[in-house]
Protein backbone atom coordinates (compact mmCIF):
# COMPACT_ATOMS: atom_id res chain seq x y z
CA UNK A 1 0.00 0.00 0.00
CA UNK A 2 1.62 3.17 -0.94
CA UNK A 3 2.10 5.62 1.88
CA UNK A 4 0.36 8.83 1.48
CA UNK A 5 2.59 12.22 0.57
CA UNK A 6 4.20 14.02 3.74
CA UNK A 7 3.14 17.47 3.72
CA UNK A 8 6.25 18.74 3.79
CA UNK A 9 7.02 17.97 0.26
CA UNK A 10 3.69 20.24 -1.13
CA UNK A 11 2.33 22.88 1.77
CA UNK A 12 6.32 24.92 1.14
CA UNK A 13 5.97 25.11 -2.36
CA UNK A 14 2.20 25.70 -2.53
CA UNK A 15 1.77 28.44 -0.51
CA UNK A 16 5.47 30.13 -2.05
CA UNK A 17 3.77 29.38 -5.64
CA UNK A 18 0.53 31.10 -4.25
CA UNK A 19 2.21 34.06 -3.34
CA UNK A 20 4.50 35.12 -6.19
CA UNK A 21 1.80 36.01 -8.82
CA UNK A 22 0.02 38.15 -6.04
CA UNK A 23 2.91 39.97 -5.46
CA UNK A 24 4.04 40.40 -9.02
CA UNK A 25 0.66 41.40 -10.00
CA UNK A 26 0.14 44.09 -7.32
CA UNK A 27 3.54 45.02 -6.08
CA UNK A 28 6.70 44.01 -8.48
CA UNK A 29 4.05 45.27 -11.28
CA UNK A 30 4.27 49.11 -9.25
CA UNK A 31 8.07 49.00 -9.33
CA UNK A 32 8.29 48.04 -13.24
CA UNK A 33 6.07 50.41 -14.17
CA UNK A 34 7.21 53.23 -12.32
CA UNK A 35 11.16 52.45 -13.88
CA UNK A 36 9.92 52.62 -17.55
CA UNK A 37 8.29 56.03 -16.74
CA UNK A 38 4.80 55.48 -17.01
CA UNK A 39 3.52 58.76 -15.12
CA UNK A 40 2.08 57.77 -11.48
CA UNK A 41 -1.61 58.75 -11.98
CA UNK A 42 -1.59 55.85 -14.46
CA UNK A 43 0.45 53.45 -13.40
CA UNK A 44 -1.72 53.39 -9.79
CA UNK A 45 -4.89 53.46 -11.88
CA UNK A 46 -4.54 50.61 -13.70
CA UNK A 47 -2.33 48.24 -10.95
CA UNK A 48 -5.46 49.16 -8.46
CA UNK A 49 -7.12 47.73 -11.17
CA UNK A 50 -5.14 44.41 -11.28
CA UNK A 51 -7.24 43.93 -7.42
CA UNK A 52 -10.08 43.49 -9.18
CA UNK A 53 -9.95 39.33 -9.01
CA UNK A 54 -9.50 39.44 -5.88
CA UNK A 55 -12.45 41.70 -4.85
CA UNK A 56 -14.99 39.35 -6.61
CA UNK A 57 -14.02 35.83 -6.41
CA UNK A 58 -16.16 34.57 -4.46
CA UNK A 59 -18.94 35.24 -7.65
CA UNK A 60 -16.93 31.89 -9.42
CA UNK A 61 -15.69 30.24 -5.71
CA UNK A 62 -18.67 28.06 -5.67
CA UNK A 63 -18.06 26.26 -9.38
CA UNK A 64 -14.47 25.36 -8.41
CA UNK A 65 -16.25 22.82 -5.96
CA UNK A 66 -18.40 21.86 -8.58
CA UNK A 67 -16.11 21.48 -11.87
CA UNK A 68 -13.21 19.17 -11.23
CA UNK A 69 -11.44 18.72 -8.30
CA UNK A 70 -9.20 21.18 -6.17
CA UNK A 71 -6.02 19.26 -7.07
CA UNK A 72 -7.02 19.96 -11.09
CA UNK A 73 -7.55 23.84 -10.53
CA UNK A 74 -4.53 24.21 -8.65
CA UNK A 75 -2.05 22.56 -11.50
CA UNK A 76 -4.26 24.23 -13.94
CA UNK A 77 -3.69 27.82 -12.68
CA UNK A 78 -0.11 26.93 -11.99
CA UNK A 79 0.54 26.27 -15.70
CA UNK A 80 -1.62 28.50 -17.12
CA UNK A 81 0.15 31.40 -15.01
CA UNK A 82 3.63 29.67 -16.28
CA UNK A 83 2.44 30.21 -19.48
CA UNK A 84 1.38 34.15 -19.03
CA UNK A 85 4.93 34.65 -17.36
CA UNK A 86 7.04 33.36 -20.42
CA UNK A 87 4.89 35.69 -22.63
CA UNK A 88 5.57 38.90 -20.17
CA UNK A 89 9.30 38.03 -20.86
CA UNK A 90 8.75 37.81 -24.24
CA UNK A 91 6.92 41.06 -25.02
CA UNK A 92 7.66 43.50 -22.49
CA UNK A 93 7.87 46.94 -24.25
CA UNK A 94 11.37 48.51 -24.54
CA UNK A 95 10.49 52.37 -23.99
CA UNK A 96 13.34 54.40 -25.09
CA UNK A 97 15.98 55.65 -22.61
CA UNK A 98 14.84 59.21 -23.62
CA UNK A 99 11.67 58.48 -23.05
CA UNK A 100 11.60 56.89 -20.01
CA UNK A 101 13.95 59.85 -18.47
CA UNK A 102 10.97 62.03 -19.81
CA UNK A 103 8.45 60.32 -16.78
CA UNK A 104 6.08 60.05 -19.57
CA UNK A 105 6.07 56.54 -20.94
CA UNK A 106 2.17 55.99 -22.56
CA UNK A 107 0.56 53.15 -20.96
CA UNK A 108 -0.81 52.01 -24.02
CA UNK A 109 2.51 50.82 -24.64
CA UNK A 110 1.64 48.20 -21.91
CA UNK A 111 -1.23 46.85 -23.55
CA UNK A 112 -0.26 43.58 -23.89
CA UNK A 113 1.52 43.21 -20.65
CA UNK A 114 -1.38 44.41 -18.61
CA UNK A 115 -4.10 41.72 -20.12
CA UNK A 116 -1.58 38.91 -19.26
CA UNK A 117 -0.98 40.49 -15.87
CA UNK A 118 -5.12 40.48 -15.55
CA UNK A 119 -5.05 36.68 -17.22
CA UNK A 120 -2.13 35.80 -14.24
CA UNK A 121 -4.43 37.68 -11.45
CA UNK A 122 -7.33 35.82 -12.51
CA UNK A 123 -5.51 32.82 -12.45
CA UNK A 124 -3.75 33.34 -9.12
CA UNK A 125 -7.39 34.23 -7.36
CA UNK A 126 -9.12 31.36 -8.77
CA UNK A 127 -5.36 29.26 -7.37
CA UNK A 128 -6.00 31.05 -4.18
CA UNK A 129 -9.55 29.51 -3.77
CA UNK A 130 -8.28 25.91 -4.77
CA UNK A 131 -4.77 26.18 -2.99
CA UNK A 132 -6.91 26.77 0.52
CA UNK A 133 -9.79 24.23 -0.19
CA UNK A 134 -7.48 21.39 -0.92
CA UNK A 135 -5.26 22.20 2.09
CA UNK A 136 -8.55 21.62 4.18
CA UNK A 137 -8.81 18.51 2.15
CA UNK A 138 -5.96 16.60 2.18
CA UNK A 139 -4.56 17.26 6.07
CA UNK A 140 -6.01 15.85 9.02
CA UNK A 141 -7.78 18.91 11.81
CA UNK A 142 -3.68 18.19 13.72
CA UNK A 143 -2.26 18.69 10.97
CA UNK A 144 -4.07 21.85 9.36
CA UNK A 145 -3.34 23.41 12.77
CA UNK A 146 0.36 21.89 12.50
CA UNK A 147 1.13 23.18 9.17
CA UNK A 148 -0.76 26.75 9.10
CA UNK A 149 2.35 28.72 10.20
CA UNK A 150 4.93 26.93 7.56
CA UNK A 151 1.98 27.67 4.94
CA UNK A 152 2.06 31.07 6.53
CA UNK A 153 5.97 31.80 6.37
CA UNK A 154 6.60 30.20 3.22
CA UNK A 155 3.84 32.78 1.91
CA UNK A 156 6.16 35.63 3.58
CA UNK A 157 8.99 34.35 2.09
CA UNK A 158 7.33 34.77 -1.45
CA UNK A 159 6.79 38.05 -0.46
CA UNK A 160 10.30 38.60 -0.07
CA UNK A 161 11.52 36.58 -2.89
CA UNK A 162 8.72 39.03 -5.18
CA UNK A 163 9.13 42.22 -3.50
CA UNK A 164 13.30 42.00 -2.18
CA UNK A 165 15.56 39.34 -4.41
CA UNK A 166 13.39 40.23 -7.86
CA UNK A 167 13.75 43.74 -7.22
CA UNK A 168 17.22 43.22 -6.39
CA UNK A 169 17.98 41.17 -9.50
CA UNK A 170 16.38 43.71 -12.01
CA UNK A 171 18.33 46.49 -9.96
CA UNK A 172 21.47 45.00 -10.35
CA UNK A 173 21.06 44.51 -13.90
CA UNK A 174 19.75 47.71 -14.54
CA UNK A 175 23.14 48.79 -13.50
CA UNK A 176 25.20 46.42 -15.09
CA UNK A 177 23.56 46.70 -18.40
CA UNK A 178 22.16 50.68 -18.58
CA UNK A 179 18.88 49.00 -20.25
CA UNK A 180 15.96 49.40 -18.02
CA UNK A 181 13.49 47.37 -20.01
CA UNK A 182 16.24 44.23 -20.99
CA UNK A 183 16.65 43.99 -16.93
CA UNK A 184 13.12 43.60 -16.42
CA UNK A 185 12.46 41.15 -19.31
CA UNK A 186 15.60 38.56 -17.51
CA UNK A 187 14.02 39.27 -14.43
CA UNK A 188 10.88 37.92 -15.95
CA UNK A 189 12.38 35.27 -17.62
CA UNK A 190 14.24 34.25 -13.88
CA UNK A 191 10.15 34.36 -12.71
CA UNK A 192 8.90 31.95 -15.77
CA UNK A 193 11.54 29.47 -15.12
CA UNK A 194 11.09 29.47 -11.41
CA UNK A 195 7.07 29.29 -11.35
CA UNK A 196 7.24 26.75 -14.42
CA UNK A 197 9.64 23.94 -12.37
CA UNK A 198 7.04 24.63 -9.38
CA UNK A 199 4.65 24.18 -11.49
CA UNK A 200 5.85 20.84 -12.64
CA UNK A 201 6.84 19.55 -9.49
CA UNK A 202 3.05 19.94 -8.05
CA UNK A 203 2.53 17.56 -11.28
CA UNK A 204 4.05 14.75 -8.83
CA UNK A 205 3.91 15.59 -5.29
CA UNK A 206 0.94 17.02 -4.52
CA UNK A 207 -0.96 14.20 -3.10
CA UNK A 208 -4.47 12.55 -4.53
CA UNK A 209 -6.72 13.00 -1.52
CA UNK A 210 -9.77 10.83 -1.60
CA UNK A 211 -11.92 13.52 -0.17
CA UNK A 212 -10.64 16.08 -2.91
CA UNK A 213 -13.88 14.79 -5.01
CA UNK A 214 -16.50 16.43 -6.80
CA UNK A 215 -19.04 17.79 -4.32
CA UNK A 216 -22.18 16.24 -3.99
CA UNK A 217 -26.06 16.18 -2.73
CA UNK A 218 -27.72 13.92 -1.05
CA UNK A 219 -25.72 11.48 -2.70
CA UNK A 220 -25.72 12.73 -6.08
CA UNK A 221 -23.02 15.20 -7.62
CA UNK A 222 -23.94 18.75 -7.41
CA UNK A 223 -25.89 20.73 -10.36
CA UNK A 224 -25.58 24.58 -11.09
CA UNK A 225 -28.95 24.65 -9.69
CA UNK A 226 -27.60 23.87 -6.49
CA UNK A 227 -24.54 25.77 -6.41
CA UNK A 228 -26.79 28.64 -7.20
CA UNK A 229 -29.09 28.13 -4.63
CA UNK A 230 -26.65 27.49 -1.72
CA UNK A 231 -24.65 31.07 -3.29
CA UNK A 232 -27.56 33.12 -3.22
CA UNK A 233 -28.15 31.96 0.51
CA UNK A 234 -24.85 32.70 1.17
CA UNK A 235 -25.28 36.24 0.45
CA UNK A 236 -28.42 36.39 1.51
CA UNK A 237 -27.54 35.79 4.77
CA UNK A 238 -24.30 37.74 4.91
CA UNK A 239 -26.15 40.52 4.13
CA UNK A 240 -28.98 40.37 7.00
CA UNK A 241 -26.42 39.71 9.83
CA UNK A 242 -26.95 42.44 12.58
CA UNK A 243 -24.59 45.14 11.79
CA UNK A 244 -23.67 44.61 8.29
CA UNK A 245 -23.46 48.01 7.02
CA UNK A 246 -21.06 48.98 9.58
CA UNK A 247 -19.01 46.19 9.14
CA UNK A 248 -18.23 46.77 5.54
CA UNK A 249 -17.53 50.37 6.12
CA UNK A 250 -14.93 49.25 8.65
CA UNK A 251 -13.64 46.84 6.55
CA UNK A 252 -13.07 49.50 3.60
CA UNK A 253 -12.18 52.37 5.90
CA UNK A 254 -9.98 50.78 8.57
CA UNK A 255 -7.15 50.61 5.96
CA UNK A 256 -7.68 53.69 3.92
CA UNK A 257 -3.79 55.49 4.86
CA UNK A 258 -2.37 52.31 4.07
CA UNK A 259 -4.35 51.64 1.19
CA UNK A 260 -3.65 54.97 0.13
CA UNK A 261 0.53 55.11 1.26
CA UNK A 262 1.40 51.52 -0.19
CA UNK A 263 0.55 52.42 -3.78
CA UNK A 264 2.92 55.56 -3.75
CA UNK A 265 5.73 54.34 -1.19
CA UNK A 266 8.02 52.68 -4.23
CA UNK A 267 7.48 55.85 -7.07
CA UNK A 268 8.76 58.04 -3.73
CA UNK A 269 11.49 55.66 -2.63
CA UNK A 270 12.63 55.44 -6.56
CA UNK A 271 11.87 58.95 -7.68
CA UNK A 272 13.94 61.88 -8.45
CA UNK A 273 14.83 64.60 -5.89
CA UNK A 274 13.20 67.18 -8.69
CA UNK A 275 9.93 65.19 -8.16
CA UNK A 276 10.32 64.93 -4.07
CA UNK A 277 11.67 61.46 -4.13
CA UNK A 278 14.15 59.89 -2.52
CA UNK A 279 16.08 58.64 -5.65
CA UNK A 280 17.17 55.10 -4.54
CA UNK A 281 18.32 52.98 -6.74
CA UNK A 282 16.58 49.53 -8.23
CA UNK A 283 18.60 47.60 -6.25
CA UNK A 284 18.21 49.23 -2.97
CA UNK A 285 14.85 49.39 -2.99
CA UNK A 286 15.11 45.41 -3.17
CA UNK A 287 16.45 45.95 0.22
CA UNK A 288 15.04 48.12 1.92
CA UNK A 289 11.19 47.70 1.18
CA UNK A 290 11.25 44.70 -0.20
CA UNK A 291 13.33 42.78 2.08
CA UNK A 292 13.65 45.12 5.25
CA UNK A 293 10.19 46.11 4.97
CA UNK A 294 8.90 42.82 4.59
CA UNK A 295 10.89 41.16 7.77
CA UNK A 296 9.47 44.31 10.15
CA UNK A 297 5.74 43.53 8.67
CA UNK A 298 6.14 39.76 9.66
CA UNK A 299 7.58 40.69 13.02
CA UNK A 300 4.85 42.94 13.61
CA UNK A 301 1.89 40.40 12.28
CA UNK A 302 3.80 37.64 14.82
CA UNK A 303 3.81 40.10 17.77
CA UNK A 304 0.03 41.11 16.75
CA UNK A 305 -1.50 37.80 17.06
CA UNK A 306 0.76 37.06 20.04
CA UNK A 307 -1.06 40.61 21.90
CA UNK A 308 -4.40 39.72 20.60
CA UNK A 309 -4.62 36.20 22.07
CA UNK A 310 -3.52 37.79 25.82
CA UNK A 311 -5.44 40.77 25.14
CA UNK A 312 -8.33 39.85 23.49
CA UNK A 313 -10.17 42.04 20.10
CA UNK A 314 -11.68 44.45 22.24
CA UNK A 315 -9.20 45.47 24.02
CA UNK A 316 -6.18 45.66 21.51
CA UNK A 317 -8.19 47.39 18.60
CA UNK A 318 -6.79 50.85 20.27
CA UNK A 319 -2.96 50.01 19.96
CA UNK A 320 -3.54 48.20 16.89
CA UNK A 321 -5.62 50.84 15.11
CA UNK A 322 -3.03 53.53 16.99
CA UNK A 323 0.22 51.09 15.26
CA UNK A 324 -2.02 51.59 11.91
CA UNK A 325 -2.08 54.95 11.50
CA UNK A 326 0.65 56.80 13.55
CA UNK A 327 3.72 55.28 11.54
CA UNK A 328 2.48 56.93 8.24
CA UNK A 329 4.34 60.07 9.84
CA UNK A 330 7.47 58.19 8.94
CA UNK A 331 6.49 58.88 5.27
CA UNK A 332 5.59 62.52 6.25
CA UNK A 333 9.54 62.94 8.07
CA UNK A 334 11.04 61.66 4.83
CA UNK A 335 9.34 63.76 2.29
CA UNK A 336 10.08 66.96 3.99
CA UNK A 337 13.81 65.60 4.84
CA UNK A 338 14.55 63.49 1.86
CA UNK A 339 17.64 61.95 4.04
CA UNK A 340 20.38 59.53 2.35
CA UNK A 341 21.42 57.70 5.01
CA UNK A 342 20.26 54.33 4.18
CA UNK A 343 19.75 53.39 7.84
CA UNK A 344 17.72 56.45 8.43
CA UNK A 345 15.48 55.21 5.70
CA UNK A 346 15.46 51.63 5.73
CA UNK A 347 14.44 52.25 10.13
CA UNK A 348 11.59 54.79 8.57
CA UNK A 349 10.44 51.62 6.51
CA UNK A 350 10.88 49.38 8.91
CA UNK A 351 9.10 51.21 11.58
CA UNK A 352 5.93 51.71 9.34
CA UNK A 353 5.71 48.38 8.11
CA UNK A 354 5.89 46.74 11.55
CA UNK A 355 2.99 49.39 12.74
CA UNK A 356 0.98 48.05 10.03
CA UNK A 357 2.02 44.29 10.42
CA UNK A 358 0.89 44.55 13.79
CA UNK A 359 -2.71 46.52 13.22
CA UNK A 360 -3.81 44.66 10.61
CA UNK A 361 -3.92 41.92 13.07
CA UNK A 362 -6.85 43.44 14.49
CA UNK A 363 -8.48 43.77 10.87
CA UNK A 364 -7.87 39.81 10.59
CA UNK A 365 -9.84 39.21 13.85
CA UNK A 366 -12.32 41.20 13.21
CA UNK A 367 -13.33 39.31 9.94
CA UNK A 368 -13.25 36.61 11.84
CA UNK A 369 -15.44 37.84 14.45
CA UNK A 370 -18.36 39.03 11.88
CA UNK A 371 -17.89 35.61 10.11
CA UNK A 372 -19.03 33.41 12.94
CA UNK A 373 -22.16 31.38 12.60
CA UNK A 374 -23.06 28.96 10.21
CA UNK A 375 -21.01 30.16 6.86
CA UNK A 376 -18.16 31.14 8.48
CA UNK A 377 -15.82 29.80 5.90
CA UNK A 378 -18.44 31.50 2.91
CA UNK A 379 -19.04 34.94 4.71
CA UNK A 380 -14.97 34.87 5.75
CA UNK A 381 -14.64 35.16 1.92
CA UNK A 382 -16.77 37.54 1.10
CA UNK A 383 -15.33 39.86 3.92
CA UNK A 384 -11.66 39.31 1.80
CA UNK A 385 -13.29 41.04 -1.30
CA UNK A 386 -14.16 43.79 0.60
CA UNK A 387 -10.49 43.55 2.21
CA UNK A 388 -9.34 43.70 -1.31
CA UNK A 389 -11.77 46.80 -2.59
CA UNK A 390 -10.32 48.57 0.65
CA UNK A 391 -7.10 48.57 -1.11
CA UNK A 392 -7.78 48.68 -4.83
CA UNK A 393 -10.80 52.26 -4.53
CA UNK A 394 -7.93 53.99 -3.13
CA UNK A 395 -5.33 53.31 -5.18
CA UNK A 396 -7.26 53.90 -8.51
CA UNK A 397 -6.77 57.67 -7.52
CA UNK A 398 -3.59 57.53 -5.21
CA UNK A 399 -1.15 58.36 -8.53
CA UNK A 400 -3.11 61.19 -9.56
CA UNK A 401 -3.52 62.93 -5.81
CA UNK A 402 0.62 62.70 -5.67
CA UNK A 403 0.84 64.13 -9.07
CA UNK A 404 -1.31 67.24 -8.15
CA UNK A 405 -0.17 67.94 -4.84
CA UNK A 406 3.52 66.45 -4.73
CA UNK A 407 4.66 63.41 -2.55
CA UNK A 408 4.96 65.89 0.61
CA UNK A 409 1.33 66.78 0.99
CA UNK A 410 0.40 63.70 -0.48
CA UNK A 411 1.86 62.14 3.13
CA UNK A 412 0.29 64.60 4.91
CA UNK A 413 -3.19 64.31 2.93
CA UNK A 414 -2.81 60.03 4.65
CA UNK A 415 -2.03 61.18 7.74
CA UNK A 416 -5.37 63.27 7.88
CA UNK A 417 -6.94 59.72 6.20
CA UNK A 418 -6.06 58.43 10.02
CA UNK A 419 -9.13 59.75 11.39
CA UNK A 420 -11.36 57.10 9.31
CA UNK A 421 -9.45 54.65 11.05
CA UNK A 422 -10.08 56.27 14.69
CA UNK A 423 -13.46 56.77 13.72
CA UNK A 424 -14.35 53.31 12.83
CA UNK A 425 -12.46 51.58 15.65
CA UNK A 426 -14.54 53.71 17.92
CA UNK A 427 -17.45 53.02 16.24
CA UNK A 428 -16.81 49.02 16.21
CA UNK A 429 -15.42 48.25 19.53
CA UNK A 430 -18.69 48.84 20.73
CA UNK A 431 -20.46 45.95 19.31
CA UNK A 432 -17.26 43.19 20.29
CA UNK A 433 -17.78 41.13 23.34
CA UNK A 434 -14.54 41.61 25.86
CA UNK A 435 -13.67 38.07 25.35
CA UNK A 436 -13.44 37.60 22.04
CA UNK A 437 -10.32 36.51 20.51
CA UNK A 438 -8.74 36.25 24.07
CA UNK A 439 -6.91 32.47 24.92
CA UNK A 440 -8.16 31.15 27.94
Amino acid sequence: MKRPQSPWWWVPTLYFAEGIPYFIVNNISVTMFTKMGVPNGEMALFTSLLYLPWTIKPLWSPFVDIIKTKRWWILAMQLLMSAAFVLLTLTIPHPSAAVIASGHTPINLFTITLLLFIITAFASATHDIAADGFYMLALSEDKQSFFVGIRSTFYRLSSIFGQGVLVYIAGSLEKSTGNIPLSWQVTMGITAALFTAIALYHTFALPKPGRDALRTTDGKPQTFGDVLREFDHTFYTYFHKPGVWLAIVFMLLYRLPEAFLLKMVNPFLLGTTATGGLALDTDTVGIVYGTIGVIALTVGGIIGGIAASRWGLKKALWPMAASMTLPCATFVYLSICLPHDLVVISTCVAVEQFGYGFGFTAYMLYMMHFSEGKYVTAHYAICTAFMALSMMLPGLVAGYIEEAIGYRDFFWMVMACCLATVVMTMLVRRKIEPEYGKKH
